[in-house]
């Protein structure tokens, strides 16, 4: 394997970014994040839930909009997180769905980080408290609603209508997150999975293939 095949994985505060090969026949799945794809060389493809075909050097994937990547040696996946300001971009720019943006395509790390640091400013705030709040999973949705003066109905409401997710939804991103964490502090797939919430491994496992289309051994080796 090439330098350029070994997969990496860099986790930071908004984003994260994944850059290797993607073999094209895993499932159809939904980020809590926006997506930006990159290809290496080349175009990036994939297909919608629709089954409709989606082609260009760089393609913006919105928050739970179903997509499978197709078959690429040389991948660069951006998730950016929707409570940053770089997510208010996105929002501005693109329509829901899968939007070719080959203006991306020379995209880079230290563009993303700098387009992350500052919070959303389209979002409710009490909705972008209530994201970063979300961190401490032992936290209800009726005590996160408390925290911001709002009912857990009018947060609830206010999640879909400004994320296009419910909360819950949002938690198991922020799981995730946490169990990639753990696992680039180097600890085991088994107590990372506990570690971030999961009830198992194999509970981590199928969380992971369905919100981003990874395995955590992917990550793992990704990590290293």
């Amino acid at each position: 394997m090439t330098d350029t095949e070994r997969p990496s994985l860099s986790i930071s505060d908004g984003y994260a970014v994944y850059r290797g090969p993607v073999g094209g026949g895993g499932p159809i799945h939904r980020h809590g994040a926006f997506q930006i794809v990159v290809a290496g060389q080349d175009e990036v493809a994939m297909v919608d839930l629709a089954g409709a075909h989606h082609q260009a050097a760089a393609l913006v994937v919105s928050p739970m909009a179903p997509h499978r990547i197709l078959a690429i040696r040389d991948l660069i996946t951006y998730f950016i997180e929707p409570h940053c300001l770089f997510a208010d971009q996105l929002r501005q720019r693109y329509d829901p769905g899968i939007a070719a943006a080959p203006e991306l395509g020379e995209l880079r790390e230290p563009d993303v980080e700098a387009a992350c640091r500052r919070p959303s400013q389209e979002l409710d705030p009490r909705l972008v408290t209530a994201l970063a709040l979300l961190a401490d999973d032992s936290i209800s949705v009726p005590g996160l609603a408390a925290e911001i003066g709002l009912s857990p109905q009018r947060l609830r409401a206010l999640s879909r209508r400004e994320l296009g997710m419910p909360l819950t939804r949002w938690r198991v991103w922020s799981r995730l997150r946490r169990a990639v964490e753990a696992l680039q502090s180097g600890m085991p797939l088994a107590q990372a999975a506990i570690a971030a919430g999961f009830a198992d491994q194999a509970h981590f496992t199928r969380q992971m293939r369905e919100m981003m289309g990874l395995t955590p051994a992917v990550v793992r080796q990704a990590l290293s």
